[in-house]
């Protein structure tokens, strides 16, 4: 449903405007409107401002009105690399983190993703839906309007399918937009170690079905040591590309493999993770105009080396930040969190955080001409913090500051008072 709202004397809107994602030094600039003011309109932005000037002589008949006096007004967040349908959990597997079992050592004994992909094989899609919907409520009240989902936890074609499909039966019922990504190169079967080349042609004739049902918007590959090489990365995504999809990559988060390069080389719309990505990978990103995708919550949760952020905002990278939300390596879906590790332990400002949440998450998902910002036109996607600025989200540390969610100009979450769905 499209609404029709005001938002009007907020200390401060936020509103990220830009059209595409913001590198380098262009992440610093928010282009705050003090005693600021939105109008949005069958669901979409018609207007942005000082709340005198565009309200002046505005007819507000039809419109819901919310005062925002002594509160920030931002964009929407953009969750924009997660993992949040799948069966089962993994609390055993952090107690062996803590213990000193390593991330790849867990998967070496058969734990990591091949516990996830036995759980949602065996999980109905009914079962899958309904933690589905629990983990978007949940994202929904931190701020996230918009969200990307990875299948990845079948391995096998039904249960790939099953998982893309949830993800759009849930679109339907949600106020939230979920941007779909095939992830079926997420880990290698125990049948077919030491085949890979065949499982990626597997892979290849899945995608072929993800298409045919127009199940996702992106293909995904985990391009690391132990899993898939630069090699078999590039054969997958090339023919991802022929058949429509946008390229992706979970690229050096364990070992510095090349992924980085081989996502300038690609094209892709984001490399994520980043976390031992080199110097010229991170460079030919920034010259390719490859949105790095950081995700501080996996680095924090494995007790890894947080990706170089400042190094790749000072190269002139776009850099965005998302949760990781997934069942293994980062059960959490915190923004807050987020937040505070991007600015407490990677040298990014507050500036460069929100911005990273906002147009350049949108960015990360080929989105950035609709959502990420206030911009006239754009989505009614808006979140109205409790608090008189945006430095309140890292400042008040890991907790949810954000009191009003609004969504194509509805207000899909207050903390004030409960929404109808």
């Amino acid at each position: 449903m499209q609404g029709n709202l005001i938002i009007k004397d907020a200390s401060e809107v936020v509103t990220c405007s830009g059209f595409k994602a913001k590198r380098g030094k262009e992440m610093s600039d928010l282009m705050i409107i003090e005693n600021g003011g939105v109008i949005i309109e069958g669901g979409h932005i018609k207007a942005v401002g000082d709340s005198c000037e565009i309200l002046k002589d505005f007819d507000t008949h039809g419109f819901d009105i919310i005062d925002a006096k002594d509160k920030a007004v931002l964009p929407g967040f953009v969750d924009s690399h997660t993992h949040f349908v799948f069966g089962g959990y993994r609390p055993d597997e952090f107690a062996w983190r803590l213990r000193g079992d390593s991330y790849m050592d867990i998967m070496k004994q058969g734990g990591g993703i091949a516990n996830s992909v036995k759980a949602t094989r065996s999980a109905s899609k009914e079962s899958l839906a309904a933690s589905g919907l629990k983990r978007l409520d949940s994202m929904l009240a931190f701020g996230v309007t918009t969200v990307e989902g990875k299948s990845g936890y079948g391995l096998d074609s039904d249960t790939e399918i099953k998982q893309l499909e949830v993800m759009q039966a849930l679109k339907e019922i949600h106020p939230m937009d979920i941007a779909a990504t095939f992830l079926g190169a997420h880990a290698i079967p125990p049948e077919f170690k030491g085949d890979e080349d065949a499982f990626i042609d597997l892979v290849i004739d899945m995608l072929a079905q993800v298409a045919q049902k127009d199940l996702a918007e992106f293909c995904d590959v985990f391009c690391e040591k132990s899993v898939f090489s630069v090699e078999q990365s590039r054969r997958l995504l090339l023919q991802a590309k022929r058949l429509g999809f946008r390229a992706k990559l979970h690229a050096d988060e364990i070992v510095q493999l090349g992924g980085a390069e081989l996502a300038a080389e690609l094209g892709a719309v984001s490399a994520d993770h980043l976390l031992q990505a080199s110097d010229q990978g991170i460079k030919d990103m920034a010259h390719a105009c490859v949105v790095a995708t950081l995700l501080p919550g996996t680095a924090f949760s494995l007790k890894e080396p947080y990706a170089r952020a400042r190094y790749m905002i000072d190269q002139g990278c776009a850099v965005a930040l998302a949760t990781d939300f997934n069942p293994g390596s980062c059960f959490s879906n915190s923004i807050p969190l987020m937040f505070a590790l991007a600015v407490l332990y990677m040298d990014m400002s507050c500036e460069e955080a929100v911005t990273a949440m906002t147009i350049n998450g949108a960015a990360a998902i080929d989105r950035a001409q609709t959502i990420g910002s206030i911009d006239k036109g754009k989505k009614g996607d808006i979140i109205i913090l409790e608090y008189p600025s945006y430095r309140f989200i890292p400042y008040h540390v890991g907790v949810n500051t954000v009191e009003t969610v609004v969504k194509n100009g509805r207000v899909v979450f207050s903390k004030n008072k409960l929404p109808e769905m």
